[in-house]
């Protein structure tokens, strides 16, 4: 090769460098961020533990996703800039498997491209979410991950893509410690601890950080358990007012069951996680009475709301019961992501974080919404009675 033409060749290269160097700078300062929406479907991602220990609770919260996305379609859609787009679900079933809620996160923000996600229903399936929804800056709405540090990093800073609809635990936990104590009037405590979840031990580490009373025994069991006779034994001879435990229907069904057989008869006050119709199943209508639980939605207090006297009216239309607790909540994280893709006037993955972060006095079907900086919602408490396996009573704590 001649010099000149080595020349020629090499100022060619340096060309084709520079041009290869300015067109790598120009795809990294142009790449959009998140997920956007194309054509007239607005993708929303639903992971959900649809079999598996939750299925409960993530059946009921499709069925409320599904009728609020049925109501905003039907309505013509969600509006962005002046035109309405139809929302899309996109289900997937996690199988209360953290790995498999991972995965299905993966699946969701990669290749199907949603703009938000909702679900999934526990904490620990919604932690495993975590670092590949804030990767792809896509948001989730957790209709009932109720741990305090969910929604936080462990520095204490929030996680920018990680929302919830409801209360967090230390409100739950320390609302049925002031319930047990004013009203029931209960100075003495047993408290009977799922120790095998975040969700039992949380709640009983607020609990036991606000009530004013004695807590006389602490007992603990673990998912899965069906013999509760040890523990209950060991505080049936002592002198309590009321029993406070904490856990899910299937458990706690079973140790009201068990305490009502074995002669105890006290007041037994829970969570959010009795909140099932297959609590008074499990436990017998009969021996489901003076049995007291916080939630966040609650039909008798929800007449006296507009909102959520259509939601119910609806809910009946189309599944021929009542509305569950999971349901009201799952509805509601599906009208907070139309609001802030409206607030925002996209459908950029990115904008709707935004917009989640700025919900203010969101008219819910649980109460009046407010996300505070931790991405919590601020929102009313109630509790209800079951007196033979049916709601007697229902009280709004504020």
């Amino acid at each position: 090769m001649k010099k000149n033409t080595f020349k020629k060749m090499a100022g060619i290269a340096a060309i084709v460098m520079s041009a290869g160097i300015f067109a790598g700078c120009s795809t990294a300062t142009t790449k959009s961020e998140g997920n956007t929406a194309t054509g007239n479907t607005i993708k929303i991602g639903v992971n959900m533990e649809l079999s598996g220990a939750a299925a409960g609770y993530g059946q009921q919260q499709k069925q409320g996703i599904q009728l609020a996305v049925s109501q905003i379609n039907k309505d013509g859609g969600v509006k962005v800039n002046g035109k309405k787009k139809k929302i899309k679900l996109v289900i997937r079933d996690n199988k209360t498997a953290t790995s498999t809620s991972a995965s299905v996160a993966a699946q969701l923000v990669n290749n199907d491209k949603v703009s938000a996600i909702v679900g999934p229903a526990t904490t620990n399936a919604g932690t495993a979410e975590i670092p590949t929804i804030t990767k792809a800056e896509v948001p989730s709405v957790s209709p009932s991950a109720t741990d305090p540090d969910y929604t936080l990093k462990k520095n204490g800073k929030v996680q920018p893509y990680v929302f919830r609809a409801c209360y967090q635990n230390n409100f739950q936990g320390s609302t049925a410690a002031k319930f047990t104590y004013n009203t029931l009037k209960a100075k003495n405590v047993a408290i009977l601890t799922d120790n095998s979840s975040d969700y039992g031990t949380g709640l009983t580490k607020a609990f036991k950080k606000t009530f004013k009373g004695n807590v006389v025994s602490s007992q603990t069991f673990q998912e899965g358990d069906k013999d509760f006779n040890a523990i209950l034994t060991a505080i049936k001879n002592k002198k309590i007012d009321a029993i406070y435990a904490p856990g899910y229907y299937s458990e706690i069904g079973l140790i009201i069951k068990q305490a009502r057989q074995m002669g105890i008869n006290v007041p037994i006050v829970g969570s959010d996680g009795m909140a099932d119709p297959k609590l008074a199943q499990i436990a017998g209508d009969k021996n489901a009475s003076k049995v007291y639980y916080t939630t966040p939605f609650s039909t008798t207090v929800a007449e006296k709301s507009k909102t959520a006297k259509q939601f119910m009216a609806a809910y009946k239309a189309r599944y021929h019961a009542e509305a569950p607790t999971f349901s009201a909540l799952a509805y509601d994280s599906v009208y907070m992501i139309k609001d802030a893709i409206q607030k925002e006037n996209s459908t950029n993955s990115v904008k709707i974080a935004k917009g989640l972060a700025k919900t203010k006095n969101f008219d819910g079907v649980t109460g009046t919404i407010t996300v505070d900086k931790k991405h919590d919602a601020n929102k009313p408490i109630a509790v209800e009675q079951l007196t033979d396996g049916k709601v007697s009573a229902s009280t709004e704590v504020k």
